[in-house]
């Protein structure tokens, strides 16, 4: 094969692609995350509103597993008589539900390039809270992410205590799949997460029917001591709005379809606003029922049975149904990480093309997703997993705060979107969002009172820092930009003399290549080789068939001391800079083995030439490479098919070019 000469990126280590195509390693990543999608195929990895519940609504479908608990738990503190309090402020919850589900319909229509609580934000509240909007979610969708695995590890290892002391290896094998099932598309993984996930929906609704109409075990025996207080305290109204901002938590993941708008096909805006209204009403059922049964069968909180378990028992006893939705409710409590996946990459790609991550976010990968920003939530998930141990009691402090700041930012943004905005009926839309900032930021404040002790601070500690992380970003932009012109006519080009450096070894097909390469570069064109003082015979030989060779590129014998190949060419190069060269190339022949394992038998000097040379701005650094191809029967006649059936259809698409 013929070499080519290809500038090395900065900071690449050679430039070598992390994972070649035609290689063994290459050939295992495609198999586990699909081949490479063209653009005109990425209709076909968006999602309908029935697949946009496993993608972005689990989240808040799986909150009913802890919500009306939390509320119960609060509650539980001043006697059973408050445990009948837990109905009307599910109700106070759900009405809730339905302005936040109303608000983001809304917010869809306004903001159908996603985003949610930062695009609301940054056009009507300033660039200062949109920050603010954006790192609440941030940490919202990575507490999401560990909270969802660790409370699903936690119902399998309570089903099957023997796993319990695996419960981290478990934790990290399931983010592990959610992030291979997304880096191959949310498409992919909202079709595979769909089955578990109508079999959760449908099967909860089918307990709270029956449970409501002809229940199977009303009294059943609960296993597990009660933690009600035996003796009754006062319920005054700070305990209630307490229970209400621990039911809350019920809420969070709502705002996700909203922040993945561009994730639906088209039109998009219709399939996101009707999968925000399959989210509310299935939610609203679920939260309502539930709380319905609370009462008919007199639940309460107890040690290691949750307040879901007890109804599901009660309701169709401790049969085959039972165990199948208590399974069902494990596998999407951890697959409602995925909520955060379909989220998360869609905001960092907003504040890539904003300036306010690095802009890497923005691009897409093979898969025609924004793999970096799956990348980023999957480690930052696994750090909190490993430092809580996946521990969902340490998590859970920290849970939901950010999601109710950016409700809250949300909700403002819009009452100022229509003051400014003016349609019909635009005082009661904005009367709806004014509400619904007002109980969630009421929410917020409790939920920062009541447990900033007991984690809290964290996120406190950590929204801040990610805002000021933002703004060093956006500034490093800002100076680039001025310092590039951006944005106005730079300069003519002025074409002026450029030097190429070959460093070379010996005269071979390589050296040869590497010459050609470079005169077609420029007619000012130097070979320089390193001789070590204990070389001097061999360098006299080699001046000598140079001499007989004749390419026509004069050569230099860089003569040293040390043992160093680098030293001497970088200062070749600072002595050229200082005798007029306003601009060299440095051209570094490179060998390319047929496979990666081979790399290893090299001796890199292009690396080494590249790190000395990457912070000198005159000085552009260029491989020409010759790759080695593998024996013509080293892949069998499969691999050679292959490869003719490639050069007919290239083929083909040449001729359809050419007639086009």
């Amino acid at each position: 094969m013929t070499g080519t000469s290809r500038p090395l990126p900065r900071g690449t280590g050679g430039g070598r692609r992390r994972f070649d195509s035609d290689s063994r390693l290459g050939s295992v990543w495609t198999f586990v995350v699909g081949r490479p999608l063209r653009s005109s195929n990425a209709s076909k990895d968006r999602i309908t509103p029935l697949e946009g519940l496993p993608a972005l609504s689990l989240d808040a479908l799986t909150s009913v597993a802890y919500g009306p608990e939390a509320i119960m738990i609060v509650l539980a503190t001043a006697g059973a008589g408050a445990l009948s309090l837990s109905l009307p402020i599910l109700g106070a919850i759900v009405v809730l539900l339905s302005v936040l589900v109303a608000s983001y319909r809304q917010v869809i229509d306004g903001y159908p390039g996603g985003g949610g609580a930062y695009a609301v934000s940054r056009a009507n509240l300033g660039r200062r809270v949109s920050l603010l909007a954006a790192a609440s979610l941030v940490v919202d969708y990575t507490l999401t992410v560990a909270v969802s695995i660790a409370a699903g590890v936690a119902a399998l290892a309570s089903a099957f205590p023997v796993l319990g002391p695996y419960a981290l290896w478990i934790a990290l094998a399931i983010l592990g799949t959610i992030t291979v099932a997304n880096l191959r598309g949310l498409g992919e993984a909202a079709r595979a997460f769909l089955l578990p996930t109508m079999v959760f929906i449908v099967g909860l609704l089918a307990v709270i029917a029956v449970g409501l109409v002809h229940p199977l075990a009303p009294h059943i025996r609960q296993p597990g001591p009660s933690i009600v207080a035996r003796a009754a305290a006062p319920i005054g109204v700070f305990l209630i709005l307490k229970a209400f901002a621990a039911g809350c938590s019920a809420l969070t993941g709502v705002e996700a379809i909203a922040n993945g708008v561009p994730l639906f096909r088209e039109p998009r805006v219709s399939r996101a606003k009707t999968t925000e209204l399959l989210l509310g009403l299935i939610l609203g059922t679920m939260l309502l029922g539930l709380g319905v049964l609370v009462v008919r069968f007199h639940i309460d909180p107890r040690h290691g049975d949750t307040v879901l378990s007890q109804i599901t028992a009660a309701a169709v006893g401790r049969s085959w149904a039972y165990y199948t939705v208590s399974l069902s409710v494990t596998v999407v409590l951890a697959l409602a990480a995925n909520t955060s996946f379909g989220g998360l990459p869609v905001l960092a790609s907003l504040l890539a093309r904003d300036n306010f991550v690095p802009h890497t976010f923005a691009m897409r990968g093979d898969r025609l997703v924004y793999s970096r920003g799956v990348w980023v939530l999957t480690a930052l998930s696994a750090v909190l997993l490993i430092a809580t141990g996946a521990n969902t009691n340490a998590l859970i402090p920290l849970f939901a705060i950010g999601v109710f700041t950016g409700f809250t930012l949300a909700q403002l943004g819009m009452v100022v979107h229509w003051a400014r905005e003016r349609p019909r009926l635009w005082q009661s839309r904005a009367a709806v969002n004014g509400f619904g900032a007002t109980l969630t930021a009421v929410a917020t404040v409790i939920f920062l009172l009541t447990k900033f002790t007991a984690g809290a601070w964290v996120v406190v500690v950590a929204v801040p820092l990610i805002v000021a992380s933002f703004v060093m970003v956006n500034r490093y932009y800002v100076r680039i930009g001025q310092v590039l012109q951006l944005g106005s006519s730079p300069p003519v080009p002025d074409p002026r003399p450029l030097l190429v450096v070959v460093p070379v070894t010996n005269i071979s097909t390589l050296t040869a290549q590497a010459l050609s390469d470079a005169r077609a570069m420029s007619d000012d064109v130097v070979a320089v080789s390193v001789v070590f003082a204990e070389d001097q015979e061999r360098a006299s030989t080699f001046q000598e068939q140079w001499t007989a060779w004749s390419p026509g590129v004069r050569l230099v014998l860089l003569r040293t001391e040390y043992h160093s190949v680098v030293r001497p060419v970088v200062r070749f190069v600072k002595l050229a800079l200082t005798e007029g060269h306003h601009r060299i190339v440095v051209l570094i022949p490179v060998l390319e083995p047929p496979h990666w394992r081979q790399h290893i038998l090299h001796n890199q000097v292009d690396l080494a030439l590249s790190e000395a040379l990457r912070h000198r701005s005159e000085v552009v650094v260029a491989r020409s490479v010759m790759r080695i191809e593998p024996p013509a029967d080293a892949h069998g006649p499969q691999r050679q098919d292959d490869q003719r059936q490639d050069d007919q259809r290239q083929g083909h698409e040449r001729q359809g070019h050419q007639r086009d």
